[in-house]
């Protein structure tokens, strides 16, 4: 069923939204995927705060137009599925790297992060970057650890004391 052109303008309003505010997005290639496959992998992608969206080329490149997805338009070729991280960047490549897992017919084709494409290699490393919430755990951890070693050194000498009196008694004893 072809879309009328107030739907084109809205779906591609509806992209441009999401794009202008979204931290990553990979496109990658669906075909030959089931529906209930596609209904799952959506599943997946909306519990992570993951934003899917099938379009076609020419409406999908005229909704990243001012966004720093520009770049993508190159790589917008065949049948592409767009996939926006909305909440940390690296939520978008991990749902779909664990959906490519189970689903070989999955395959990325590009990354884009902060206005630069990167090859579907790259997907691995954008899927590594810690969440949000890993990143203050690891950002609290370097903060604490000064204070932890200050807290260790100024309580060695009285702890060193203790053990040397302990082993003066026994030495006594014996």
């Amino acid at each position: 069923m072809a879309l009328r052109l107030e739907d084109k303008k809205a779906l591609v309003a509806e992209v441009n939204a999401t794009a202008s505010t979204a931290l990553s997005a990979v496109a990658a290639e669906y075909s030959g995927l089931t529906v209930t496959q596609m209904t799952e992998f959506r599943a997946k992608a909306r519990e992570q705060g993951v934003y899917v969206k099938v379009v076609k080329n020419t409406l999908a490149k005229r909704a990243i137009e001012g966004t720093e997805f520009e770049c993508l338009k190159e790589v917008l070729q065949g049948p592409l599925v767009l996939v926006f991280s909305t909440e940390d960047p690296g939520s978008a490549a991990r749902v779909v790297k664990d959906f490519a897992k189970e689903n070989d017919k999955l395959v990325t084709t590009a990354v884009a992060v902060g206005g630069r494409v990167y090859p579907a290699s790259d997907l691995e490393r954008l899927a590594s970057l810690p969440t949000l919430d890993q990143a203050r755990a690891i950002l609290l951890g370097v903060f604490q650890a000064p204070a932890s070693q200050l807290v260790r050194t100024l309580a060695e000498p009285s702890a060193m004391l203790v053990r040397t009196l302990a082993a003066y008694g026994e030495k006594q004893a014996a």
